[in-house]
């Protein structure tokens, strides 16, 4: 048994046993765990004794995995049926949903079954980013792209396009992690919400709470970065493993036999913070969630008070560590998948030119690039406005990928179907892939950088010569 095991097992027990008093001495003598917390709402009277409170954000982690479950199970018919089923998960339902992902299986037990055992009455729809989003055509909020892609999801054989290219589970996935829980944390709970006059600490959050404004605040914030309450306790391959469904001891930290998908899971940018710490390059993981427990473990130490200019401004601080390190994991994820769209049109290059079927490669080619544009606008919906790196990023991915036919997605008509017109060169848009991985490390300084192909920038570009005057940086 190793002293992480040790430790689970220990703290297990006296989570068990706990009584009120014991609440307050876990959270302080760990140190790593976010929660459990005691009340410190003044006049409070009922019998909670965890002022924690983050299940609504968890909900709206299963409605985004099965949403992106159910995006993958078109069958290349209209299906109205289909469409209308996504929307219940993204949209929200009067009905007790099923959670369709993540579902128990052998070896891995899931504690919940139904959306409304984690938190009822919840959607996507209404905490999804307002503003325009620019990477994709139509000029659409971040609803309404959803919305369209839904729509176009339900009638692609297994959510894939091959007249456009386009992976709907990937776009919708990646695109609703940042429109919905990126845009909500960094943009709302850990910014204008850490004002000194919203959601004041001395005030329940709303009439009949048993947490304080500000104690709710931190925790939804918290809760839309989707790490386990317990993740600072395993390594960053057991976070991984833990999202993935293969490690169950390192999930079921209480030991009571089941995975709780309110507190013990890892979801969205958690696990992509988990997949590039596992190379050892970088802590994106941990420093996001050690950052959230010592504000709260701050809000706690006011005792009910309002926070001091002084406790505020340290609170702001490690909102700003949060908000910059979440904006990198998902550069990271840029970075990443670009250099996997290089490498699938390297690949096709080779099948094409050896006469072969290009059919398997050309959907992995998708599934890639939809990973790439999803992150790409999802980085987009965060509170610092991008500027020219968003053009730069925009133009050089462009709406769609260069599809076999040398043609390319350029707009949307009044119906919501897409144009398409002549594209670049495969050269010329391999060349542009290079370029959003050094704009990410320029922008952003990536570290983990998956995929890494920038060794070959300059004499890819050499190669293409006047050519590469086409990209648009």
């Amino acid at each position: 048994m190793n002293f992480t095991q040790i430790k689970k097992g220990l703290l297990g027990a006296i989570v068990a046993a706990s009584v009120p008093a014991l609440s307050i001495s876990i959270a302080s003598a760990d140190g790593h765990v976010y929660g459990p917390f005691p009340i410190t709402l003044k006049g409070y009277s009922g019998d909670k004794t965890n002022s924690v409170s983050y299940t609504g954000q968890m909900a709206r982690h299963v409605l985004h995995d099965s949403l992106k479950k159910l995006a993958g199970t078109g069958t290349g018919e209209d299906n109205p049926a289909l469409e209308a089923e996504m929307m219940a998960y993204f949209a929200g339902s009067k009905k007790n949903k099923a959670i369709i992902s993540p579902v128990s299986k052998d070896g891995f037990k899931l504690k919940q079954t139904l959306v409304n055992s984690i938190s009822s009455g919840k959607n996507l729809s209404g905490k999804t980013y307002k503003g325009v989003v620019n990477g994709w055509p139509g000029q659409m909020t971040g609803a309404e792209v959803l919305e369209h892609m839904i729509k176009k999801a339900a009638s692609a054989k297994g959510g894939f396009d091959p007249n456009t290219g386009y992976n709907y589970p990937q776009l919708i996935s990646k695109f609703a992690m940042g429109a919905v829980f990126y845009n909500q944390a960094v943009d709302g709970y850990l910014d204008e919400k850490l004002a000194a006059d919203s959601k004041p600490n001395g005030k329940p959050y709303k009439e009949g709470a048993y947490y304080t404004g500000k104690e709710h605040v931190w925790d939804e914030g918290f809760g839309y970065w989707g790490a386990a309450a317990h993740a600072m306790h395993l390594s960053a391959k057991e976070n991984y493993d833990v999202a993935k469904m293969k490690n169950f001891a390192a999930a079921d930290f209480n030991s009571d036999g089941e995975v709780d998908l309110k507190t013990e899971m890892t979801f969205a940018h958690a696990y992509y913070a988990s997949s590039y710490d596992k190379g050892g390059k970088t802590n994106y993981l941990n420093t996001v969630t050690q950052a959230f427990v010592d504000g709260r473990k701050l809000i706690t130490s006011a005792n009910g008070e309002n926070l001091t200019d002084t406790q505020r401004a340290q609170l702001v601080d490690y909102a700003a560590v949060i908000s910059s390190n979440w904006e990198k994991v998902i550069a990271e994820s840029i970075f990443k998948y670009a250099g996997s769209v290089y490498k699938d049109i390297v690949k096709l290059e080779e099948i094409l030119e050896a006469n072969g079927d290009p059919e398997k490669a050309f959907a992995t080619y998708g599934k890639h690039w939809g990973e790439l544009k999803g992150f790409a606008m999802a980085i987009q919906c965060g509170k610092v406005n991008l500027g020219e790196t968003a053009v730069k990023m925009n133009r050089m991915i462009g709406f769609g990928p260069v599809l076999l036919n040398a043609s390319q997605v350029t707009g949307v008509d009044s119906a919501g179907d897409f144009i398409k017109d002549e594209a670049m060169s495969w050269g010329e848009y391999k060349l542009h892939m290079l370029k959003v991985q050094k704009l990410m490390i320029d922008a952003f300084g990536v570290e983990a950088r998956a995929n890494d192909q920038t060794e070959g920038l300059a004499a890819l570009a050499g190669s293409l010569g006047s050519a590469s005057s086409a990209e648009n940086d």
